[in-house]
């Protein structure tokens, strides 16, 4: 590696230390590969091509926060006749069904039609009474089936849709999720997703059902008399264009509605995440008031999308009623003239009545598909957030020596508005031992942990693990070799003993029992009415700070990691429990690199080395001791940051 202008000295070991902190300026590239979600669409997201056991094939990582334009997305359509697709037997058997359904019912006026001339000529009508109930009865039970074959069918492509966007929404990528609102990408699985159910049965197959049978009763209209076809035809027509020009109104009442359920939810989610500093700020009526504002412009959206549905409805039924009405006038005329039986007006007027069914049917599938596609619409942009190669879990390596690292003239930002985090980071960082970061809070020491587990991507620079640039490893195995502990020491909703195996599932109960002791847990569980079974609460509740610390602290020790990222791990910890996760720390680091970032100069003394930050850059590295008389910022964070200096 070719050095620059730095800090560079010798440790009392001998050990040769070097800090380059250049200030070379960034580039930046980017690689767009289509990802395809089972079951789903293939959306192309700009993502580190990734091999699994190979790694990535790409060059400099993009900018964070720059994706390249995506192409656009395919029509509502398209996408849900690929969400049926697995369940298109299904789909067709329901249609099927409906189909016959519909063909009983056009069956029946014609069975009507010669009943009435049977009784006109005094004849038997005990046949066509009996094909007439028979009718009626089948043309119930299949229509029952028919409904329950297609009920079923939305579900499954309703859980089919929830099961590819959950999937997709874990491989996000961090700077995705930041940009994101948590409650939006929440009602995208549950309400956006719900709607797919009315839109693939009611839509897709009720336009097709719906337009064939109508197709079907107009044949027969015509077969049966073609001047009052004509007059029915007409009506249709009209009423199909008033519906045509309330198409546009209604999709875009539709998603202005699911919209505005997406910052509902986005609204609810910030208010309960935060609620008990909510509560501690007395802005309950504030925020109340701001749920409810978020609530009444969905009520309002809603309304806009049912006012506009109601309309075309309502024509399509307006629409039948003057059928019939012009066909009655017109049909009454011509048996009156002798053009026609009055068997075969019965029989029209019955054909009439069967089309208000298939007409209504085919404008609810145009309204319900207005609002699913804005739904769909919703759906797809989740899915078109970039994401992670997709990876497989990798297990752990055990007896892995420790993992070696190094910083390359690093520079990154969060985003392309955003200032620049880090400034040309130059730092290595030898296999096992313990070092430490330090520095004024925004110099840029979080980011070293997000960097290296890649959750963000440098936007020039190389970072190296064992020699070779992360970006080249396989994104699961670069974890797998990884234990972190994030600086608010989350833990999730469920029991104990899940929130410790989260990272090591196969875990045995020996390797539990032994890191609870070392973490101080044993007490913990042991005081629990269900012990390790105990349930923790949303986001830990149930828990204190510094149990949640070393919770979170238990669970990166049973991945046995050969890096170890601890950000601020103690800040929460009493003075007795610091001690023992102090010796705890320090036996790990005699197996493993331990990286920490602290504040606490019982921490930052007992570090092998210690790296000093400032502003995005490494100033310094050395021991306490060396840096105390060195470096001026060390001196003066040792002096009033940490709780005092000692040799």
């Amino acid at each position: 590696m070719e050095s620059g202008p730095g800090i560079s000295g010798r440790r009392a070991n001998g050990e040769e230390l070097s800090v380059d902190t250049r200030n070379d300026e960034p580039g930046s590239a980017a690689a767009a590969v289509p990802v395809s979600v089972s079951g789903s669409v293939s959306v192309p997201v700009s993502v580190p091509v990734s091999v699994p056991g190979q790694g990535s094939t790409h060059g400099p990582a993009p900018d964070p926060g720059h994706d390249p334009k995506p192409d656009p997305d395919p029509p509502a359509w398209r996408v849900l006749l690929a969400y049926v697709r697995p369940y298109r037997l299904w789909l067709l058997l329901g249609g099927a069904l409906s189909l016959v359904t519909g063909a009983t019912g056009l069956i029946l006026p014609l069975a009507a039609r010669r009943l009435i001339d049977n009784l006109g000529s005094h004849r038997s009508i005990a046949v066509e009474a009996m094909l007439m109930s028979l009718l009626v009865v089948g043309n119930a039970a299949l229509g029952a089936l028919g409904s329950y074959v297609l009920r079923r069918t939305g579900e499954s492509v309703v859980l089919s849709a929830r099961r590819n966007l959950v999937s997709h929404l874990l491989r996000l990528r961090i700077s995705a999720v930041d940009r994101s609102e948590p409650g939006d990408l929440m009602s995208r699985v549950t309400a956006d997703t719900t709607l797919l159910h009315e839109v693939t049965t009611s839509s897709l197959v009720g336009a097709v059902t719906g337009g064939l049978t109508m197709l079907a009763t107009l044949t027969m209209m015509a077969v049966l008399d073609l001047v009052l076809f004509g007059v029915a035809l007409a009506v249709l027509v009209l009423a199909a264009t008033v519906i045509g020009l309330l198409v546009p109104r209604i999709h875009r009442a539709g998603k202005q509605a699911q919209e505005s359920v997406g910052r509902m939810g986005a609204a609810l989610e910030r208010m309960l995440g935060a609620l008990r500093t909510v509560k501690a700020s007395g802005a309950e009526l504030r925020e109340e008031a701001a749920v409810h504002e978020a609530a009444e412009e969905s009520w309002r959206a809603s309304l806009r999308s049912a006012k506009w549905s109601a309309v075309a409805g309502n024509t399509a039924g307006l629409a039948s009623q003057i059928a019939f009405l012009t066909v009655l006038a017109v049909g009454g005329g011509r048996v009156a003239s002798g053009a026609i039986h009055i068997g075969t007006l019965i029989a029209f007027l019955m054909y009439v009545f069967y089309l208000m069914p298939p007409v209504q049917q085919l404008v609810s599938a145009v309204s319900e598909y207005q609002v699913g596609a804005a739904a769909v619409a919703r759906i797809q942009e989740a899915h078109r957030l970039p994401t992670e190669p997709p990876v497989l879990p990798a297990p752990a390596e055990p007896g892995a020596p420790p993992a070696g690292l190094a910083f390359e003239d690093v520079r990154f930002r969060y985003a392309p508005d955003l200032p620049e985090i880090h400034h040309g980071v130059t730092v290595t960082i030898p296999p096992g031992g313990m070092t430490a970061f330090v520095g004024p809070s925004g110099a840029g020491k979080t980011t070293v942990f997000s960097l290296i587990e890649r959750f963000y991507e440098p936007t020039a620079g190389r970072i190296l693990l064992d020699g070779t640039d992360i970006r080249h490893w396989d994104l699961a195995r670069l974890r797998a070799a990884i234990g972190y502990v994030e600086q608010d020491a989350p833990v999730l909703s469920g029991s104990l003993r899940a929130n410790l195996l989260l990272g090591a599932p196969d875990a045995t109960d020996a390797e539990l029992r032994d890191v609870l002791v070392a973490t101080r847990l044993d007490g913990l569980v042991a005081r629990l009415p269900q012990g390790l079974e105990t349930l923790v609460g949303h986001r830990g509740t149930k828990l204190s700070g510094g149990e949640r610390q070393r919770v979170a602290i238990a669970r990166a020790l049973l991945r046995r990691p050969r890096l170890l990222l601890l950000d601020e791990a103690t800040s929460q910890l009493d003075a007795v429990n610091e001690a023992a996760l102090r010796d705890t720390v320090a036996d790990a680091a005699r197996t493993t690199t331990v990286l920490v970032v602290a504040h606490r100069l019982s921490t930052v003394t007992m570090a092998d080395r210690i790296v000093v930050m400032d502003a995005g850059v490494v100033r310094a590295v050395g021991t306490h001791a060396e840096l105390v008389s060195a470096d001026p910022l060390y001196a003066e964070l040792a002096a009033t940051q940490f709780l005092a200096a000692v040799d």
